[in-house]
């Protein structure tokens, strides 16, 4: 009783989809980048704060 019931799924993948593979795009970053970006407003978001002289 328990084989008959049992749904077989299609060996397609799973529906898993590999987006890199579908699209690329034009404007790539360095992770060097992104990283000097995140530090770079850090420190704005830090003198905005001490200017404000609030700290929420």
């Amino acid at each position: 009783m328990g084989k008959q019931d049992k749904i077989q799924m299609p060996s397609s993948g799973a529906g898993i989809t590999r987006y890199f593979d579908d699209y690329k795009s034009k404007i790539e970053f360095k992770p060097e980048h992104v990283v000097i970006l995140v530090i770079v407003v850090i420190i704005i978001i830090l003198i905005l704060h001490l200017q404000g002289g609030a700290w929420f």
